[in-house]
């Protein structure tokens, strides 16, 4: 749930440590040295975000705040990708095809969907540059159409 309404890439959920969660002013701290694009940056959190870390936090024995948010069952360090967990829930979920990945994806189509700007889709994943984002661009025909509505009062008003 967390990746799918962050778009956080699963090595920077997987080295999150709890003084990265800001429940107060409901941040995320995606640390330079687990990002990809090597920047610190700071990711907002909606609700489904932020009550899937606190009931997780609840359900945790160790929450220090350098302590890992999601630690390896086994050793309690960071897990490396978490491959065999993540095989057997698509196995038993019946799911093929589908990587970790794909939520990112899922995250970024879903805003440009809902009429989020190419810019904010590209800072909420951390792109440093647009063209990465612009795969996106295909999802929001409407935008154009909204873009050229807004013009709509203004031509008219002035015909009469």
């Amino acid at each position: 749930m967390l990746s799918l309404s962050t778009g956080i890439r699963r090595n920077s959920i997987l080295s999150l440590k709890w003084e990265d969660i800001n429940f107060d002013d409901r941040t995320i701290l995606l640390r330079a040295d687990s990002a990809k694009s090597g920047k610190q940056c700071y990711v907002p959190m909606n609700k489904v975000a932020l009550d899937t870390l606190s009931r997780w936090k609840n359900q945790l024995k160790h929450t220090a705040p350098n302590n890992l948010v999601f630690p390896s069952p086994k050793s309690g360090k960071k897990m490396g990708s978490c491959k065999t967990s993540w095989d057997l829930l698509m196995k038993q979920a019946q799911i093929k095809d589908f990587r970790w990945h794909d939520m990112r994806h899922d995250f970024a189509s879903h805003l440009m969907m809902e009429g989020v700007d190419l810019n904010t889709v590209r800072e909420l994943l951390g792109h440093a540059d647009m063209k990465m984002t612009l795969r996106y661009a295909h999802l929001a025909p409407e935008a154009k159409m909204r873009a050229v509505e807004l013009l709509e009062k203004k031509l008219l008003s002035k015909e009469a």
